[in-house]
């Protein structure tokens, strides 16, 4: 909900703050104080388009600002946060913050949660939150889809089932007909796919490339190409480590072996040196070790020119491969596993084919019953809902008219069902039911909106609705009774009202006036010159009394006036305590 609205520099507020809350919220004051600006500063933080005219004479700008409390998973939230906005946490609540910023200019600048986002952000997130019925918003229920949802949640638990088992058929379905259709439609492709697909398999499988087996190859060629400098450096190495010559230069093992038997000679005399000594015989080992590898390495070398052939066509082989299919060989065996998955799919169309169409015929007429037990669950959802509504709209001072809700099939199966949904009025007797819209005044309309409202509250609520001039052309009783339904809507939603009939505001939980103060600057030839400006007050219960007593008889300072107003307001305490009980 709303928990506080700002306002400056709009029409001919400077500055205001409307502190709300839970519950019905009602605005009043006299014609032109600028009660109006209040529905116009939401209309702003819904998206509505920006008006350079709205701006108060000699103001740069003008800023509606919104505080909103929500439900972490609410799906304003979720939108908000997708726009990057800052949201935040306290108690298990989110909170939001919004705002609009027109210019003198008639530029606009939206923020949402702090941070600056496009204008349709701010409709999106706001379109969650608030709907404003006045005389010239546009509907909630404007759109057939918008007609068919809010049926459909009035229709209850049941019905939500058998519609989910119809979604989750119907999304079955449709994938079944895609790609039965993409069989049939590609098939010559597909079958040139298979061909390809099949040649480029044989190509591999007769190589039989194995994994890492170009590197060992590399490494062979690079060794056989270089065999006799490799036999040669080895032949060598093991001379200087063990050699039969026993010239003047003697080998290695033959050097540590005498300065081993050196040391050992005088070892008992210095445990340091027999230390020494002992590490010169793990010193022998070892190169008497290497010798013997260098001279095993030696010997298995071998020139063998034709072996160096088939090395290297191998590779040629393997290199033909890489380029024709994939970057490296271990990714051209992992190309042909996965080609030879979707060989097999492509070899096995025909039998895809007869699959689906099975499995489409089978859902397709599972979805006809569905789809028809969907069809009469809406229709006697429909005839429950039209006559709760027409009920309330006799109560709304519109005894003759009656909303109808027709509920036609549709030429084919859709995501929903197959109905078309559509909500009329008929104004009165004989009049022949129009569209939501087009058949009423925008007072009358109104109304029409808060009967379906208060209907739908308890099974379709958005967290605030706003009612601008719900009561214009009503009073007495009918007023009373605007006022008791705009308080039972309270009951589950936020609300606000813009209203001139004490009836209705009686019935608020709070109750905020709009105060206009106009000062002379001076005088002119046409008249008294001056400047218009408004002050907006939460009003006490004494302060209460005066504003009913002003809104009844135009001075509220009279005895008469107000004791009529404490009677309105002990009336309407009265009401709602009957209706929670």
């Amino acid at each position: 909900m709303i928990e506080e609205l700002r306002i400056r520099d709009l029409g001919v507020i400077t500055e205001a703050t409307l502190p709300l809350g839970p519950g019905l919220s009602v605005v009043t004051g006299e014609t032109g104080a600028g009660k109006t600006m209040v529905v116009t500063a939401l209309g702003l933080l819904l998206g509505g388009r920006s008006d350079a005219g709205a701006v108060r004479t000699g103001a740069k700008s003008a800023l509606a600002e919104a505080s909103v409390r929500l439900g972490t998973g609410h799906p304003a939230v979720v939108r908000a946060e997708e726009a990057g906005a800052d949201v935040e946490e306290h108690d298990g609540a989110a909170e939001l913050l919004l705002a609009r910023t027109v210019g003198a200019d008639g530029r606009s600048r939206a923020h949402v949660g702090g941070r600056s986002a496009p204008v349709g952000a701010l409709a999106e997130v706001g379109g969650q939150l608030v709907v404003v019925h006045g005389q010239s918003e546009q509907l909630r229920l404007k759109s057939p889809a918008a007609q068919r949802e809010a049926l459909d949640k009035f229709a209850g638990e049941e019905f939500a089932g058998v519609l989910a088992r119809y979604s989750e058929r119907y999304t079955g379905w449709l994938a079944a007909k895609r790609e039965l259709e993409e069989l049939t439609s590609t098939s010559r492709e597909r079958i040139r796919e298979a061909e390809s697909l099949e040649a480029a398999l044989a190509e591999i499988a007769e190589v039989d490339p194995q994994p890492g087996e170009d590197e060992a190859l590399r490494a062979e060629s690079v060794r056989l190409s270089h065999s006799e400098a490799l036999r040669v450096a080895a032949q060598q190495a093991h001379e200087a480590l063990v050699s039969e010559d026993f010239g003047e230069s003697p080998d290695a093992t033959t050097l540590v072996d005498g300065a081993k038997r050196t040391l050992e000679q005088v070892a008992e005399h210095d445990p340091e040196l027999s230390t020494a000594a002992a590490r010169l015989a793990e010193a022998g080992y070892l190169l008497a070790d290497v010798a013997s590898s260098l001279a095993s390495y030696a010997s298995s070398l071998d020139a063998d020119p034709a072996r160096l052939g088939e090395v290297e066509e191998r590779r040629a082989a393997l290199t033909g491969l890489i380029r024709k299919y994939a970057p490296t060989l271990d990714e051209v065996i992992a190309w042909a596993e996965t080609g030879q998955k979707r060989l097999f799919e492509l070899q096995d169309d025909d039998g895809r084919i007869e699959s689906l169409t099975a499995q489409a015929a089978a859902d397709e007429a599972e979805l006809q019953e569905l789809a028809e037990l969907l069809r009469g669950m809406r229709t006697a959802a429909a005839a429950d809902l039209s006559e709760r509504v027409s009920a309330e709209l006799t109560a709304l001072a519109m005894p003759d008219a009656t909303l109808q809700i027709d509920v036609e099939p549709a030429q084919e199966l859709g995501p929903h069902g197959a109905d078309t949904v559509s909500i009329q009025l008929r104004p009165h007797a004989g009049a022949q039911a129009r569209p939501l819209g087009k058949g009423a005044s925008g007072g009358e309309l109104s109304r029409v909106m808060l009967a379906i409202e208060v209907v739908l509250a308890a099974v379709d609520p958005v967290p605030t609705f706003v009612f601008d001039e719900v009561d214009s052309g009503v009073g007495g009783r009918a007023a009373v009774e605007i006022g008791r339904r705009l308080a039972m809507l309270a009951r589950h939603v936020q609300v606000l009202v813009v209203t001139h009939l004490p009836q209705v505001a009686a019935f608020a939980d709070r109750h905020v006036t709009v105060i206009k103060n106009s000062v002379a600057t001076g005088r002119t030839s046409e008249g008294v010159d001056g400047v218009t400006s408004s002050d907006v007050r939460l009003l006490t219960e004494e302060e209460r009394v005066v504003e009913l007593a002003r809104m009844l008889a135009g001075q509220e300072d009279s005895e008469s006036a107000r004791a009529h107003a404490l009677e309105l307001l002990e009336d309407a305490r009265s009401a709602r305590a009957a209706a929670v009980g």
